[in-house]
């Protein structure tokens, strides 16, 4: 795709892999959008990388809905949507789960990246034009033990990908599942696993994300490991 002058949506952007998603779309021209629900952090990134922010709670389907509203008004299209927002859960056996926090992270995790699907799709159906990028997780793929709670809200997402991947076939629409492995992020800031060292930087992910975004015929699925 022409990614110079792309009006280009990032969620969870405020910092990590959504941040380096941002850099790299801002140097390649495009008209990036970042958003988060930490303001602050949110405003400061943007002014660090000069990007336009906008505060958005990935939960809420009516602020992700007028987001979209907002970007059209403002940039006259959408070009690119990327579902980056995420939370983790630690490792925990199933007995000893806390619901709170795998409802909360099915709420970030699933159905974040369908309400921000939905809202892109719909926009993206007047244009018949558009990219989606669901970044998902390596945990999509395979079941992890104590990795149970976690590996649901991934599996839930990964399979409305999939089904988008589907509907959006006969359109000019493209849909990406990206599923990377283990990222050094500040999702693990309070509770870091003793192999944090060895997890790949939140650049390098970025970096394949937006190579194969450019590309004339991108994967739909991008697995990306060290």
């Amino acid at each position: 795709m022409k990614f110079k002058n792309a009006v280009v949506v990032i969620t969870g952007a405020a910092s990590g892999l959504g941040r380096e998603l941002a850099v790299l779309c801002v140097k390649g021209g495009a008209k990036t959008i970042i958003c988060d629900y930490a303001k602050d952090v949110l405003e400061k990134t943007a002014d660090d990388i000069d990007a336009y922010p906008v505060v958005v709670d990935v939960t809420n389907e009516e602020d992700v809905m007028h987001l979209v509203e907002a970007v059209v008004q403002k940039y006259g299209s959408l070009d690119v949507w990327m579902n980056n927002a995420g939370v983790w859960l630690p490792h925990t056996p199933v007995e000893e789960l806390d619901m709170k926090k795998v409802h909360h992270a099915m709420e970030v995790n699933a159905f974040g990246t369908m309400y921000g699907s939905k809202a892109a799709y719909i926009q993206m159906r007047k244009q018949n034009s558009g990219v989606i990028i669901n970044v998902i997780s390596i945990s999509a793929l395979s079941g992890r033990p104590g990795s149970a709670g976690y590996c649901a809200t991934k599996y839930a997402a990964s399979g409305f990908t999939k089904s988008l991947v589907l509907e959006a076939q006969d359109t000019n629409i493209k849909i990406i599942g990206v599923y990377p492995d283990k990222m050094k992020t500040h999702l693990f800031d309070e509770n870091k696993p003793e192999d944090y060292d060895t997890f790949m930087e939140p650049s390098y992910v970025a970096k394949r994300i937006i190579d194969n975004l450019i590309q004339e015929t991108p994967f739909e699925e991008l697995i990306i490991k060290h």
